[in-house]
Parts: C-alpha cells; sequence; structure tokens
C-alpha cells in the first residue's frame, strides 16, 4: 500500500493557516484583497484541518488493499479502517509514542510501515512476538514448539475469486483466534526457523506461499507499527466495476 505522508501536508497546511491569521492580526496591510482572502480561507478550514489531523493520527485511518497477499481474510479492493491508538498514542509526522495503551497479540492483522522503504505500507498477520521462537514446517507455524493447527475447508463467501485447483483453504488456530489462510500446493515447502528479537515481531500473510514477508525481507521494529486492522468499510470490485455491499461493515479476524 503505497502512502502519501498525508499528516505531513495536514501539519503544513495547518502551520500556514496559523501563520497567516497571526499576520492578519498584526494589521499587515500590503496585497490586502489577497491577504485577507488567504485569512478568510485559513480561518475557515483551520478547524476542519485540525479535525482531520486528530481523527486520522489518533483514531482511525483509511487504507485501499492493492494485491492479493492477504487472501482470503482480506479481498483486492478492499478498503479498511485501522485503529490507530490500540498499540499506543504517537505524534504526526515524527511517529514517537507519547502513550502506551497496549501491546500487538499473535494474530492481529496490523499496518506498519515497510522496514525497506517506510514510505510504503503493507499489511500482515502478527505470527511471532518477541523472544518467540518461529518454525515454518511443511506449510505448517510452529510457535515456540506449539503447532498453528490447521483444517482444510471449502467454506468462503468468495470463494470465486481465487480459487484454483493448487490453491487449498485451511482454518488456523493459535489457540487464541482462528482465521483463514491459503496455499499453494504447486509450490515447495520452506522451512525454515526465526528467532523474533526483542522490540520486534513477525508477520506473513495469510496467502502464505505468495506473501512477501518477514520470511523474506525480516522483522517489523515495534516503531513501524500503524495500527490494527478492524473494519471493512467498502468492497470494490473493479472487474465488474460494482461494491461487494455484504463485505461493507465485515470486521476483520
Amino acid at each position: 500500500m503505497n502512502s502519501i505522508d498525508l499528516e505531513f501536508i495536514l501539519v503544513l497546511l495547518i502551520f500556514i493557516s496559523f501563520l497567516l491569521i497571526l499576520i492578519s492580526k498584526t494589521g499587515y496591510k500590503k496585497d490586502g484583497v489577497i491577504l485577507n482572502w488567504l485569512t478568510y480561507q485559513a480561518k475557515s478550514f483551520l478547524p476542519i484541518l485540525l479535525i482531520v489531523l486528530l481523527l486520522r493520527s489518533f483514531l482511525a485511518e483509511p487504507f485501499r488493499i492493492p494485491s492479493g497477499s492477504m487472501l482470503p481474510t482480506l479481498l483486492i479492493g478492499d478498503y479498511i479502517l485501522v485503529n490507530k491508538f490500540t498499540y499506543g498514542i504517537r505524534l504526526p509526522v515524527t511517529k514517537t509514542k507519547i502513550f502506551e495503551i497496549s501491546s500487538p497479540k499473535r494474530g492481529d492483522v496490523v499496518v506498519f510501515r515497510y522496514p525497506g522503504n517506510e514510505e510504503i505500507n503493507f499489511i500482515k498477520r502478527i505470527i511471532g512476538l518477541p523472544g518467540d521462537s518461529i518454525s515454518y514446517k511443511n506449510k505448517t507455524i510452529f510457535v515456540n514448539n506449539f503447532e498453528h493447527k490447521k483444517i482444510l475447508t471449502v467454506e468462503h463467501d468468495y470463494l470465486s475469486e481465487f480459487s484454483r485447483p493448487e490453491i487449498d483453504i485451511f482454518l488456523e488456530n493459535n489457540t487464541k483466534k482462528i482465521y483463514s489462510t491459503l496455499n499453494d500446493n504447486m509450490s515447495p515447502p520452506n522451512d525454515e526457523k526465526f528467532i523474533v528479537p526483542e522490540g520486534k515481531y513477525f508477520v506473513m500473510g495469510d496467502n502464505r506461499d505468495h506473501s512477501s514477508d518477514s520470511r523474506y525481507w525480516g522483522f517489523v521494529p515495534e516503531k513501524n507499527l500503524v495500527g490494527k486492522a478492524f473494519l471493512i468499510w467498502l468492497s470494490f470490485d473493479s472487474n465488474k466495476f460494482s461494491i461487494k455491499l455484504d463485505r461493507v461493515g465485515d470486521s476483520i479476524n
């Protein structure tokens, strides 16, 4: 998910608005018509800019799902909301955490700034917490030697969007929650073991054989977490140019 630094733009516009209002208070009259017009606009939009900044920085932020790495949990064209305060309050732009609220849990679906390029946002599922030992054997996850049991299923409301003879859909149980995953039985298993460092997280896409994740580029630093995905607020089918109304309002498991 490509990221435009809207927070920086909002902060810049707020700063310019404050500056214009302050200049107008000094009685500076050069190019008065233009300055008056700009000041009027600044006073009109400043409350809106402040509200948008507060909502986006501290409450919730929208994102669009552009790829299939989180199939079948999230479909291409889903528009989601991310809870920005679940893991703590961070300042806009600097991303400095000023207030701790809770820590990520295994199974959370999270948006984060990709460690290889922090201008890009990724969305994956947290598999390992700091200190965990993660093994991926024959396409099965083991966390601290405990197996995430999988049950083969064929149930999904949008199975036709990713159903192919080589694709298997599973219900995976990490003892705290059950969620759907995909495996491509044409892809070879990549048995590996990882130890999650302190202050970092191990993440994977639910589309296990078609996801760029911690198996390939490493761990997600805590400071890179944007928030927890919790709601699908819109889902658009670009092929049929239609909205999947029955997905609107679905929570993200």
